[in-house]
């Protein structure tokens, strides 16, 4: 653990950013995130909106880790990545794709609100023919009951699932229906490991085949990595909609895992318009080279939050910390 900073230091470090999306993405179409000037490095702090002051704080845990220790040394140089389809029609998953470079894996967005399992099946089967090849993972955001899911992975399983990310809600309904798919469908736990309240619940239960974490909502990529080492399952090191500078953490969490058996869902930054970095932490040739991110100041002006969002970020700032 390192001493937190004061907060006088971290507001002025501070830069809040708007940044357009390509395609909407977890109903977002325009992404604002705060990032900050640390002295060892670049950290961002970026909760989605809705998301209280308790959890947020955690986010903010990780950017004044990023900024202000840096992070840990790495075991590998390069980290696979996956391609992200949001929840598009099945006619616009060619578009999607094609901003992602050689696409060797991709996840799926399914379970949207308001929309079927048709059109879940339609944009699955989209990718399966475009990437006939391709390793496909889906993530249902605790979207489907106990049935619903296990009605959905038997059907979307005949495109080959390589998992199926949260699936349900609860622990319990996660370990339900791994029961119920006996094995045909990994079932992977994101939300039951990062919104949870003991984040190694899901792996004592039984209730998943593998893990996904996410460095900002659990603390930071040493906080991360110790729950991986605790949970004792493969992980697969997942983004929050992040600017390249939020990417960055992800990546160093890849590259420090032990073991890092799945590509990571690490490629969001392709799905928008702008970015705070140039170039752009994005794949090349399905992975990612381990490197430093470093704001760009014209883009940070070029991109700057209205005054009245950057005044509301601020204030969410000082709450936050003085959580810390």
């Amino acid at each position: 653990m390192f001493s937190i900073p004061p907060l006088e230091q971290v507001l002025a470090a501070a830069h809040v950013v708007s940044l357009p999306m390509k395609v909407k993405f977890r109903g977002v179409s325009v992404r604002e995130v705060m990032v900050l000037d640390g002295p060892a490095g670049w950290g961002e702090f970026g909760p989605f909106l809705e998301y209280d002051d308790e959890e947020s704080a955690r986010w903010l845990a990780s950017a004044l880790e990023a900024g202000w220790l840096g992070h840990p040394d790495p075991v590998r140089n390069r980290v696979p990545v996956n391609a992200t389809v949001p929840a598009v029609s099945a006619e616009q998953v060619p578009s999607v794709l094609a901003a992602f470079d050689a696409v060797h894996t991709v996840k799926i967005k399914v379970a949207e609100a308001g929309q079927t399992l048709a059109q879940d099946a339609a944009r699955v089967g989209a990718v399966r023919h475009l990437l006939p090849e391709a390793k496909i993972r889906i993530d249902a955001n605790g979207g489907w009951t106990v049935e619903q899911a296990v009605s959905a992975l038997r059907m979307l399983g005949v495109f080959g699932l390589e998992y199926a990310e949260q699936p349900v809600a609860s622990i319990e309904k996660m370990a339900a229906v791994r029961k119920a798919m006996g094995g045909s469908v990994l079932i992977a736990a994101d939300e039951s490991v990062r919104k949870a309240a003991d984040p190694l619940a899901v792996a004592r239960a039984g209730a998943a085949d593998l893990l996904v974490v996410k460095a900002a909502p659990l603390g930071g990529v040493r906080r991360a990595l110790e729950i991986v080492a605790e949970a004792g399952l493969p992980a697969v090191v997942s983004s929050a909609l992040d600017s390249s500078v939020g990417i960055g953490a992800g990546l160093a969490l890849a590259a420090a895992l032990p073991e890092l058996p799945y590509a990571c869902g690490l490629g969001t930054v392709s799905l928008m318009a702008a970015d705070v970095a140039s170039p752009s932490l994005v794949a090349v040739d399905g992975g990612m080279d381990v490197r430093d991110v470093v704001a760009d100041p014209e883009l940070l002006a070029r991109f700057a939050a209205p005054a009245e969002r950057r005044d509301w970020w601020l204030e969410r700032l000082r709450r936050c910390h003085a959580l810390l």
